[in-house]
C-alpha cells in the first residue's frame, strides 16, 4: 500500500534536511508519539550518511495501556542513506513485532521552494499476514488489507507530525 505525505517547512531546504539528519534524537521533545530514538550507527562519506536509528514510540499510550504492549509492539528500526547532493533519504523499515510480515520502504525528498521546504514521504507498505502466528490462511488477504490500510492511515499523519517536530525544532534553535 502506498505511503505518501507533503509538508511544507518555513525554513532552507540545507537547514531541513540536516534537522531530520542529524538531529532527531534531539526532536523527542516535539514529537508527542515518539519516546525516544536512538542513533545505533552512522557512517559518512562525503555528501553520503548512512544511519541506522531504533524508534521507541508509544509517547501518547496510556502508562497503563503501556503496561500490556511489548516494547517490541512500539519500536522500529529505520536504515536510511541520507544523500545531500540529492536532499533524499533512501529508507527501508524494520519493525521489531513480526518482522517477517512487514516490508516498508521509500524516499523522503526535500524540495526547494523559495525560502521554504517541501518534505515529500514516498513509499510503500506491505503485510504478509499468512506470515502472523494465528491468522488463518483464508483470512490473510483481508487481515493484510485491514492492517495495512489502519497503519498507512497512521503514519502518514506521524510524518506530518515529524515534519511540525522539526519546524518547531529549528524556530526554538533560532531563538539560541
Amino acid at each position: 500500500m502506498e505511503l505518501r505525505a507533503d509538508t511544507r517547512l518555513p525554513f532552507p531546504r540545507p537547514l531541513v534536511f540536516s534537522a531530520y539528519r542529524d538531529k532527531l534524537s534531539e526532536l523527542v521533545d516535539y514529537l508527542p508519539n515518539i519516546r525516544r530514538i536512538e542513533v545505533k550507527d552512522r557512517k559518512e562519506n562525503g555528501p553520503v550518511v548512512e544511519l541506522v536509528n531504533v524508534w521507541h514510540g508509544g509517547g501518547d499510550v496510556p502508562a497503563v495501556a503501556r503496561a500490556f504492549l511489548s516494547e517490541a509492539m512500539l519500536a522500529w528500526t529505520d536504515t536510511v542513506r541520507w544523500d545531500e547532493t540529492t536532499f533524499t533519504a533512501d529508507w527501508h523499515v524494520k519493525t521489531h513485532a513480526f518482522p517477517e510480515a512487514v516490508v516498508s520502504r521509500g524516499r523522503n525528498s526535500f524540495v526547494e521552494d523559495g525560502n521554504s521546504t517541501i518534505f515529500q514521504l514516498r513509499g510503500d507498505l506491505t503485510i504478509d499476514a499468512s506470515k502472523l502466528k494465528g491468522v488463518p490462511k483464508l483470512l490473510s488477504g483481508s487481515v493484510a488489507k485491514a492492517v495495512e490500510e489502519f497503519l498507512v492511515k497512521k503514519i502518514g499523519p506521524n510524518m506530518v507530525e515529524v515534519a511540525q517536530g522539526v519546524a518547531k525544532y529549528l524556530e526554538a534553535q533560532k531563538g539560541r
